[in-house]
């Protein structure tokens, strides 16, 4: 597996993966995926075999950073593969001395598990942040590191 920046190319790969992980909810249009790459954002793919398998995007500003989304093709599930595009968003924000903020699901505990792990805390609930399903998310974030 390689993890290099994610290509224009891609996105049609983007929003197949999405539409499959992510049914429930809205899940990112092509738009929305080009606005973010256009954007300047940090946006990675996972590549297998040269196949795109998971995606991440951190959003960076002048004195935060948040993640914007971590999705692995469900087949590629746990092998490791959305720890490494964390780590990666991690690495960036740290190099550039921000904290880090995200919103996850409230039922998703391997994700929830995963930024626990990685230093983030809970610091709120944001309810029915889901749409149309109306599931609510913790608010996390991560102190930045600037070791």
């Amino acid at each position: 597996m390689v993890l290099s920046p994610l290509r224009h190319e891609d996105v049609p790969r983007c929003v197949e993966i999405e539409h499959r992980l992510f049914p429930g909810d809205d899940p990112w249009s092509e738009n929305s995926f080009l606005s973010e790459l256009d954007a300047g954002n940090l946006y990675l793919g996972a590549y297998a075999d040269g196949e795109l398998v998971g995606y991440a995007g951190l959003g960076l500003t002048d004195f935060e950073s948040s993640v914007h989304t971590i999705a692995v093709e469900t087949a590629w599930q746990g092998r490791g593969i959305g720890k490494a595009l964390l780590r990666a968003l991690l690495e960036r924000a740290d190099r550039d001395g921000l904290p880090v903020f995200l919103e996850v699901r409230t039922d998703n505990e391997g994700a929830i598990g995963l930024y626990l792990a990685h230093g983030f805390e809970r610091l709120g609930l944001r309810r029915r942040y889901y749409q149309p399903s109306g599931a609510d998310a913790y608010t996390m974030g991560r102190p930045a590191n600037r070791d």
